[in-house]
């Protein structure tokens, strides 16, 4: 029994980073009365941003202040089902947000769309290879939604980001110097691109040298002032180097609190309730229609918050465990390949590869902005023949000088004594004098990586804690290492003096220790068939209708790019189809 029963709501959103601010805003237009619970504290570019505090990389970072505390709620990780789960006890491979805003106040400003064949990736693939090109065990599908369906989203998300860029094809002409590779766009970015660094100046020119199609890359970083289609503003980046992990002082990278909130807090029918732990979606006698949520206060009382809707927009894999522990869908079961909760979960590979020069090169490292630099697509989708090399999915390739920081961010070459004055002195060599850039690869889906309930840990509430069972596959790692060692043209074409890459061999574990992408995605998978899918195509649960999930849970297959501009054009989709369908006449809007 909760200890408090409040008055109904119309809609309650759970989570409160983009896309809980995204269908806020939404909702709010459509006249809803909506209420937002946010487990974390309430976070503002003031004082959480407040210069110069926040430049402050030992408490940001290495102190995780603006991450989730895992000593209150985390996860266990196995790499495969024969194997022991044990808790994630500190920040390490990705970085979880908390608070208002999550991780959208965090986050670098990298704001990419999607490639058109990443959204039918089993149709695409089974067409152009055959059916038997697809591994044994890869459970790649279709998202049910096309590029062009999601297009006018995508231009929307991009002028209320306030997104930085140049593109390359609007409306079927050629107009300007953006990305050989992206489909045409009905429109302009919001913004002129950034200004390019000199170390992604170097990667641009040699990846032109040796026949790749560079281009600058888009930066939800804003390159001039800006006022975004709510009247929210924006400040020109003064490259200060402090973007990802921070939260911006300057009201230069768009966040929630600067994009959205200005204008929901103009608004009598929002609400925003931080330090709301929500436990569960309540259901009816049937199962088959939501109630409202249970949740737990700042001051440790049970809530229960009855609502007509119930939107959850929780960071990534949390949804599923909210999913999973309230009864909506079938739990996954990998060894029947039955259930859907839970079903394929993608992270990202990533390599990287580090160029040192001469020590009169000075690079200016410390000059940086979290989404700005020059990218290729050349190995990124089904942008090359895959026939040859026997694998799926690809990996786009960035030089992204985002300002590297005097603690965790010290390259030195191969051979450098691990302390002492032979450390040092490559330090001060070194730390003006290299040029990295990254594989940031998609990572598919197979039926032995999946979340479900621990049988064994609890968070402070008493709840299971979510269990990942998840592993590297051949498949990813073939295609991570092909596209590094094709890069690696580039930077030999930059005349380094050495160069060092970090890149996965065949058998390496996922190591949880060192920080590699927060970009973890599925879980609650949408798609076509309730079968393999938790969720219809416009977000919907296929088991309760009043309950839809919007977020990197929704993606049934990973991709190359960062999902964060993905994300936030999905939740508009279904946004649509709530105003437009699902509130003039509430059930499921696809038949099972």
């Amino acid at each position: 029994m909760a200890d408090i029963t409040l008055k109904k709501v119309e809609v309650v959103i759970v989570g409160f980073g983009w896309t809980g601010a995204i269908m806020a805003k939404e909702l709010t237009e459509a006249g809803m009365e909506v209420l937002a619970l946010e487990r974390g504290e309430y976070r503002d570019t003031y004082p959480d941003g407040a210069y110069p505090k926040t430049l402050d990389e030992l408490t940001y970072i290495q102190r995780s202040k603006l991450f989730q505390d895992m000593s209150k709620s985390s996860f266990t990780f196995r790499h495969a089902a024969s194997g022991v789960a044990v808790p994630y006890r500190q920040i390490g491979a990705f970085k979880p947000g908390t608070g208002v805003g999550g991780a959208g106040l965090h986050w670098s400003g990298q704001h990419w769309r999607v490639l058109p064949e990443e959204l039918q990736l089993k149709t695409h693939y089974e067409k152009r290879y055959g059916k038997k090109f697809i591994p044994e065990g890869m459970t790649i599908q279709d998202f049910g939604v096309s590029y062009e369906e999601l297009e006018p989203h995508f231009d929307f998300v991009e002028k209320v980001f306030g997104t930085s860029g140049v593109a390359y094809r609007v409306k079927g002409e050629v107009v300007g110097a953006g990305n050989f590779f992206e489909p045409s766009r009905s429109d302009h970015y919001a913004l002129p691109p950034q200004k390019v660094p000199y170390t992604a100046h170097l990667f641009h020119k040699a990846a032109a040298e040796v026949g790749l199609h560079p281009f600058v890359a888009p930066s939800s970083n804003a390159s001039g002032p800006y006022t975004n289609p709510y009247g929210c503003q924006m400040g020109p980046c003064n490259f200060c180097g402090y973007c990802s992990g921070f939260a911006c002082y300057n009201y230069s990278k768009a966040s929630p609190q600067v994009n959205i909130m200005p204008a929901l807090r103009q608004v009598s029918n929002f609400e925003l309730r931080p330090n709301c732990n929500v436990l569960r979606i309540n259901l009816d006698g049937s199962g088959k229609k939501a109630t409202g949520v249970t949740y737990v206060n700042a001051e440790g009382k049970t809530v229960e918050q009855p609502a007509d809707l119930v939107i959850a927009s929780t960071f990534a894999y949390n949804n599923a465990h909210l999913f999973l522990v309230s009864g909506v869908g079938k739990p996954y079961d990998p060894v029947s390949g039955e259930g859907v909760v839970g079903r394929n979960i993608a992270y990202q590979t990533m390599s990287t590869v580090q160029m040192f020069f001469d020590p009169d090169k000075n690079t200016n490292p410390f000059i940086g902005s979290g989404g700005n630099g020059v990218a290729v697509d050349d190995y990124n989708g089904d942008n090359f023949d895959h026939g040859p090399v026997g694998f799926v999915g690809g990996s786009p390739a960035w030089c992204n000088p985002a300002g590297v920081k005097p603690i965790a961010g010290i390259p030195v070459p191969n051979g450098t004594p691990a302390w002492g004055a032979g450390w040092k002195k490559a330090v001060k060599d070194n730390y003006a004098n290299t040029v990295s850039f990254d594989v940031h690869g998609a990572n598919m889906v197979y039926r032995d990586c999946y979340v479900d309930l621990d049988p064994t840990y609890t968070d402070q509430f008493g709840q299971k804690l979510l269990r990942f069972t998840f592993d590297w596959k051949d498949n990813d790692i073939k295609m991570s290492r092909y596209v590094t060692d094709k890069m690696l043209a580039v930077a030999k074409a930059m005349n380094p003096k050495s160069i060092h890459v970090s890149v996965k061999n065949f058998g390496d574990h996922l190591d949880l220790r060192n920080y590699q992408t927060t970009h973890w995605a599925g879980g609650t998978a949408m798609g076509t068939d309730p079968k393999t899918s938790v969720l219809n195509r416009y977000l919907q649960s296929w088991d309760v209708h009043n309950v839809f999930a919007v977020g990197s849970s929704v993606f049934p297959v990973g991709i190359g790019y960062n999902p964060t501009g993905l994300a936030a054009a999905l939740t508009y989709w279904s946004a649509r189809a709530i105003r437009e369908q699902y509130l003039k006449d509430p059930r499921p809007l696809v038949a099972a």
